[in-house]
């Protein structure tokens, strides 16, 4: 080979280096949520989700790529849109809330998943254990609170009360909180019942049977089912006048009287740790899942004064955000 030939096949193959390393360097994320694309919670989450990723050296668009699919808490459109997902060949997947996360466990054991807002992942199959994943499955955990401690928030703020019930959907955990809330029932002197909603259809006729009777109040631990109806149950609890506690922001974001619980937004930042140490080469199998460690107040003053009740002082003093 000639000098000028040699001179012209290294220079053309080191114009291409830049090239063939920017492709290298992008990375793929499948994203499955269990709430509504026009969802204005939704932007929030991508939002915090694409911001934890930048600052942690990952910019769209230039090293990664993100595939989004909702799935508005059915578990059935869940299943499709993971699988639309892995056929795109994720680098790692993020899934919120249990049926994501259940959908796929069944679909790879291969594919990193990191999750967020699930409930006893180990009992759901998820992890081996919390501190021990053992698969290829980790991520962080939602803490559900103990329904005495909703019905104590709900006297405090609505003293009048004597009844409660506590609306539950599809969600063992939700259950569980139900009977810690009948059990605590007789110290604050109120009566306390589960209404389970398997579907939406059943959410506007049992707010109007408890709106029709005195001194009832509502207690929304949260769950796919109620969570992806929490607009229609928020304006029922205000349209009847029902004090009403959450176990999400979202809810008193959307108009609820008070909501005591995790912040999944902040989750979803502190998810973007585990997506870059996968991206990085470390498996989920050795990133131990995460329990919370705060839960927030959040109260709705002005849904207070639509009601007639004044929140405590005590109560304002304690909340981490007041909306007015």
């Amino acid at each position: 080979m000639k000098r000028r030939e040699f001179i012209t096949v290294v220079g053309g193959a080191v114009a291409t280096w830049p090239l063939a390393a920017r492709a290298q360097q992008m990375r793929r994320i499948g994203v499955l949520l269990v709430t509504s694309e026009d969802d204005p919670e939704s932007q929030a989450r991508v939002a915090a989700f694409e911001e934890g990723l930048n600052k942690l050296g990952w910019t769209v668009g230039r090293n990664i790529r993100i595939d989004y699919r909702w799935y508005g808490g059915q578990t059935e459109r869940a299943r499709t849109a993971a699988a639309e997902l892995l056929k795109l060949s994720p680098d790692v997947m993020f899934a919120n809330a249990n049926p994501a996360t259940r959908v796929l466990r069944e679909l790879t054991r291969d594919v990193p998943v990191v999750f967020t807002t699930v409930t006893d992942p180990v009992g759901s199959g998820f992890v081996a254990s919390l501190a021990r994943p053992g698969g290829n499955i980790t991520g962080f955990t939602n803490q559900p609170v103990e329904g005495a401690k909703f019905v104590e928030l709900l006297k405090q703020i609505a003293p009048g009360v004597k009844r409660v019930s506590v609306m539950v959907g599809n969600s063992s955990s939700s259950d569980a909180i139900a009977l810690s809330a009948e059990k605590a029932a007789p110290k604050f002197s109120v009566e306390s019942t589960k209404v389970v909603v398997s579907n939406p259809s059943i959410i506007e006729p049992a707010l109007t049977a408890l709106g029709n009777e005195p001194n009832g109040g509502l207690i929304i631990p949260g769950d796919t089912v109620t969570s992806s109806n929490r607009q229609l149950i928020v304006t029922l609890a205000a349209t009847y006048r029902i004090p009403s506690v959450y176990g999400f922001k979202f809810f008193a974001t959307a108009g609820g009287l008070l909501s005591y619980g995790i912040d999944v937004t902040g989750q979803f930042l502190d998810a973007t740790s585990y997506i870059d140490r996968i991206l990085r080469g470390e498996k989920p199998a050795d990133l131990p899942v995460q329990q919370p460690t705060k839960f927030s107040l959040v109260i709705n003053v002005k849904t207070a004064r639509s009601l007639g009740l004044t929140v405590p002082p005590t109560l304002l003093a304690a909340a981490d955000e007041v909306i007015e």
